[in-house]
Order: structure tokens, then sequence, then C-alpha cells
């Protein structure tokens, strides 16, 4: 029963604080999975994070998801899908009526742009922590190397990150698991 309430409590702080989307709520839900609960470690949160990107859909319901099997089971699925979808549609109504009345108004114009160097700041430290872990885990040339390629792979190829994820997955599978120990 903790676990259940914890999940929705977790979730729900993650979510209803995520302002902008996915890209705000992981560092929120990282926060709240490994940091405040431990329910998943670094390098799992990081795999949850590239699994869920090469997946379709939205990233903070299949964090739900899979955090949530693994705290309670099919129940926990439920639970965290609930306390992660719920309060984010109850609020964008709510929310869209109200921009819709006052969307002229520059405090909500300043509102809105005053947030993004919040959320730039929240991924550029999430960023921070996933780089540390995967120094740690594969060594900085493998991370260097594998970082300059997903770059070039991304922008100057333009390759669609599904498919660079998967292809770090694949490699990951093949070569790194025999060269880490």
């Amino acid at each position: 029963m903790m676990d259940w309430i914890e999940l929705i409590i977790g979730f729900f702080i993650a979510n209803v604080l995520g302002y902008g989307g996915g890209p705000a709520s992981i560092p929120l839900m990282y926060n709240e999975i490994v940091t405040r609960y431990g329910w998943q470690t670094d390098r799992e949160f990081s795999n949850i994070l590239a699994l869920g990107n090469a997946l379709p859909g939205p990233i903070a319901t299949k964090i739900a998801a899979f955090v949530g099997f693994e705290v309670s089971g099919w129940f926990g699925v439920l639970v965290a899908l609930a306390a992660t979808i719920v309060p984010s549609a109850v609020a964008l109504i709510f929310l869209l009526q109200l921009m819709q009345k006052h969307r002229q108004s520059p405090i909500v114009k300043g509102m809105a742009l005053l947030v993004q160097p919040v959320i730039a700041i929240m991924m550029v430290l999430l960023t921070w922590q996933m780089t540390a872990t995967s120094v740690e885990s594969s060594g900085i040339w493998q991370t260097l190397a594998i970082a300059a390629v997903a770059y070039w792979a991304m922008e100057r190829r333009k390759i669609h990150p599904a498919f660079v994820v998967c292809a770090a997955f694949v490699y990951g599978g093949l070569v790194l698991s025999h060269t880490i120990v």
C-alpha cells in the first residue's frame, strides 16, 4: 500500500511541476525515481530513458509505466500512469480555458518566457548526470565517440533520433557488453 502512495506522490509531483512536457518532467522524474525513492539507479534510469525515447508516444507515460511495474506490478502501472496522466489532463483543460481568456496579457507571456531558462538548466543538469554515469560505465573515449557519432547522425545526416537510439542499443549489446567488465 505504501508503494502505491509513493508512486502517486512521486509521479504526481514530477508531472505537475514539469511545465513544458517531457523534457521538463524528465529531470523531475529522475529526482523522484532515483534520488528520492531509490526505485532505480542512475544506470537503470538512463536505460529506461533511452528505451523510452526509442518507442513512440510520450516519454513520461512510458517511464511511469515501467517504474510502476517494477515497484508494484500491474497495479503499480495503473497507479503511476494515473498519477502521470490525470493531473495533466485536468490542468490542461483548465489552463487552456484560462489562457484563451487572457492570451494577450503581458503577464501570461512573461510567465511562459521566464520558465524556459529553468527548463534548459534542468536539462543541462540531467545531461551532466547521464554523461557522468556513461563515462563511469563505458569510459571517456567510448562516451565521446558515441556522442560524436550520435551528433553527426542526427544533426548532419538528419537521421531520426529513434534510429540513433536503436543503433546505440545494438552497439551496446554487441560491442560494449563484451568490453565492459
